[in-house]
């Protein structure tokens, strides 16, 4: 089975966030590989890694890195393939803004596609996202995730009619 899916960490310490993205592709029956890679301490792997994506078999990448959060734009230079980009919290981070603006601010003809703070899964859900575009049966398990997720706000209202106060109409 070859990967479809790459996701790509700065370091280890961003597993704790990577692994929803992880888990989510594991739900809907993505292959997928997982490596940690740093665009700082070694940058020639990163080149070699994002050159090659491709040639792999790799259709998107999903980069999370924290702190100056050069990893993904770095991998978007050097790649035709998406680049789905997660800011990540760390412990070097000023309150996680400088990785969602190291991210989000490409240059153009450099993009990446930023999810919000820590939005590993989303990034997983975008990345079967744009997989499903080419691929009837896995956009029909995405319409069904999507209605999963209606349902769930179902419940939540039928829930709500149940909480009882005074002035409340509904």
């Amino acid at each position: 089975m070859k990967p479809l899916v790459s996701i790509i960490m700065g370091s280890t310490s961003d597993m704790p966030i990577m692994k929803q993205a992880a888990e989510f592709l594991d739900s809907m029956e993505i292959p997928f590989e997982i490596n940690a890679l740093s665009a700082h301490r070694v940058p020639e792997m990163v080149m070699d890694f994002a050159t090659n994506a491709y040639e792999r078999g790799i259709k998107v990448i999903i980069a999370g890195a924290g702190g100056a959060a050069h990893l993904p734009g770095v991998i978007a230079a050097y790649t035709p393939v998406p680049v789905i980009g997660v800011p990540i919290k760390s412990s070097n981070s000023i309150d996680g803004w400088d990785s969602i603006l190291s991210i989000l601010q490409m240059p153009s003809g450099i993009p990446v596609a930023t999810v919000a703070l820590d939005g590993a899964k989303n990034a997983g859900i975008l990345a079967v996202q744009i997989l499903a575009a080419g691929d009837p049966e896995l956009m029909k398990k995405m319409v069904e995730f999507k209605k999963e997720l209606a349902a769930k706000i179902g419940k939540a209202n039928k829930d709500l009619q149940e909480v009882k106060y005074k002035f409340k109409t509904n």
